[in-house]
């Protein structure tokens, strides 16, 4: 059942409240969804668990902590003429985690932020930190990011970036989105999937963050739910579904 009974938002509380990411990204897209989940227990519908996106995850990390380890620059980065290796740090892993990630207290909102990274680089000339994202996919078009739902993923790079900001660390407006896309023989599966990299660069811009973070604030702080988004495809179905069942 979508209802949650933890993590809900009680107005005049001092408690730090948490918000990932994601529930930013929600309240972007609709306020009404985020304050239904936030503050009125109400979740959206889970969709389908992308696994094989895991396990590329998974073994993309383990490949860039061996470079890490190594100090060495990336193929894919030096492909790209990118002199940059796998930051070096004993928060990498938290920052990394689900649930864990990086963090930080918004003093205008007591709203404690987290977001968890796939990856940090190091540019070996400037110094400066590199947000790296991994993404997977199966598509035998050209990738770009030039997708109307590819706003999101600019939006996560801008929101790492200005997390990580707020943790003191120089961080490059110029991040990358590591793609792998999956391809298969055209003529028979043989038990496997073939992938090839590419290393997209996103030059982002954090300048939204924080007047979003303090909205989301008070949207949660409110005595009403805010109205729908134009375009929201859970508040179009449960305005039909109770059209339908009140006879409407």
């Amino acid at each position: 059942m979508p209802i949650r009974s933890r993590n809900l938002y009680t107005p005049g509380s001092p408690d730090p409240f948490k918000l990932s990411r994601s529930k930013v990204q929600m309240f972007l897209e609709c306020p009404r969804c985020f304050y239904l989940d936030r503050r009125l227990r109400v979740d959206r519908v889970d969709g389908p668990a992308f696994t094989l996106n895991s396990a590329t995850d998974t073994l993309l990390k383990k490949e860039m902590d061996a470079f890490r380890e190594r100090r060495e620059v990336p193929p894919i980065a030096a492909q790209h003429g990118l002199n940059a290796v796998p930051f070096q740090h004993p928060q990498m892993d938290d920052w990394r985690a689900n649930f864990r990630g990086v963090t930080y207290l918004h003093p205008e909102s007591n709203l404690q932020l987290s977001g968890a990274i796939d990856d940090l680089w190091q540019d070996l000339q400037t110094g400066e930190l590199i947000v790296v994202d991994y993404k997977s996919t199966s598509s035998t078009k050209p990738i770009d990011l030039n997708d109307a739902w590819k706003q999101s993923y600019k939006r996560q790079m801008e929101f790492y970036q200005w997390l990580l900001r707020r943790n003191g660390l120089t961080i490059s407006n110029r991040g990358y989105f590591l793609y792998v896309n999956a391809r298969t023989d055209p003529d028979a599966f043989h038990d496997q999937l073939l992938f090839t990299s590419q290393l997209i660069p996103y030059d982002g811009n954090d300048d939204w963050v924080d007047e979003t973070i303090t909205a989301a604030g008070q949207c949660l702080a409110g005595s009403q739910a805010p109205a729908a988004t134009a375009d929201c495809k859970w508040c179009d179905y449960r305005t039909c579904a109770s059209a339908v069942l009140t006879g409407h």
